[in-house]
């Protein structure tokens, strides 16, 4: 009882209540982004109630892309955590085992294959083409970090999976580049996919991103007290009894199966994963438990105002989602960094004779 009222505790309840009001107000801000931008009128919060196509508009394109913005950002939020915490690196983000560039070898290599592109199919072609692309690239992105684990022949090292992740992300990096070579009539498909977009996210793709999210932290949190104690050493963990080898599987799985259903759905976003749990951590020092949960909040708020200001800022034109998640969270990283240069150097001369 006495943790449920502490500071900490209280800190991080308001953190999240504050990231739920945003999350809804964002939503609301998507739902009423059409071809003209942003619109408070008849097209917008206003009055779009009032008209049925515009309803159905709004059911059917806006607001399934707008929560699955807010859904996929939450996983790559807890999958940066959860990375974070596995190898005690504030800079490892969800795509450090390979699973981005095994899922752009997979939706490369669908693309080359078909010798289509979600651009000139027809609206049923689209719509299978769209699940297959899906598909290929959550394949591949399992396929990557089941490939990464054999050639680290297990989790017992990390420095070792880390290695062994970076190896499997320059060789399928490689292979996707010869590929989209062989193939440069899906150039454009591939962008798309390598930039992120929410375009192709309707009701499905959220309920599945909702039902992956609900397991990836239910079993992220029930490791939370594992990551605490990793995160003072492998030997003070070990001598808590606690069984590292499996916890590490289980924490590479849950990273896995976040990063993968998001990318399959979104393409590559950039910077989510690793700014979200930064953002947590400069504003409250907590457990992993909280930490958890707070970088999904945080990530999901990342992505879904990144998609509004994407779709509302060249209206009828959208920027690619990824480029400003990469500004926004490569602009606070590197504020942050230096902020913490500046506090340095402060101490530092504070404590000077």
């Amino acid at each position: 009882m006495d943790r449920l009222h502490s500071p900490a505790a209280s800190h991080a309840l308001w953190m999240a209540l504050a990231l739920l009001l945003a999350s809804a107000v964002l939503v609301l801000l998507g739902v009423s982004v059409g071809s003209t931008g942003l619109a408070i009128g008849k097209e917008g919060l206003l009055g779009w109630t009032r008209d049925a196509t515009l309803v159905q508009i709004v059911w059917d394109i806006r607001l399934p892309r707008s929560l699955g913005a807010w859904l996929a950002g939450a996983l790559l939020g807890l999958g940066g955590a959860v990375a974070q915490g596995l190898f005690r690196n504030p800079l490892a983000d969800p795509y450090l085992l390979g699973s981005a560039s095994g899922a752009s070898l997979g939706v490369a290599t669908v693309l080359a294959l078909l010798g289509a592109t979600p651009f000139a199919a027809s609206t049923g072609g689209q719509w299978l083409l769209s699940l297959g692309l899906t598909g290929a690239a959550f394949a591949g992105a399992v396929a990557a970090v089941l490939l990464t684990l054999a050639l680290a022949r297990g989790v017992q090292h990390t420095l070792r999976l880390l290695l062994a992740g970076v190896v499997v992300s320059v060789v399928l990096g490689a292979l996707s580049s010869l590929v989209l070579m062989l193939a440069p009539q899906v150039l454009q498909a591939m962008q798309a996919f390598l930039l992120g977009s929410t375009s192709f996210v309707g009701w499905p793709a959220c309920l599945l991103m909702a039902g992956v999210a609900v397991l990836c932290l239910t079993a992220a949190s029930l490791t939370a007290r594992a990551l605490d104690a990793m995160a003072l050493g492998e030997a003070t963990a070990r001598s808590l009894g606690l069984p590292l080898g499996q916890l590490r599987l289980g924490l590479v799985a849950v990273m896995a199966l976040a990063t993968g259903a998001a990318v399959a759905h979104t393409g590559l976003i950039a910077f989510v994963g690793l700014a979200a749990p930064h953002m947590v951590r400069s504003l409250l020092r907590t457990t992993h438990r909280a930490l958890l949960l707070l970088s999904s909040l945080t990530g999901a708020v990342l992505l879904l105002a990144a998609d509004v200001l994407a779709r509302a800022l060249l209206a009828p034109q959208e920027l690619p989602v990824g480029v400003l998640t990469a500004v926004l969270g490569g602009g606070y990283l590197l504020w942050l960094m230096h902020r913490e240069q500046a506090v340095a150097a402060h101490t530092t001369t504070s404590k000077a004779p």
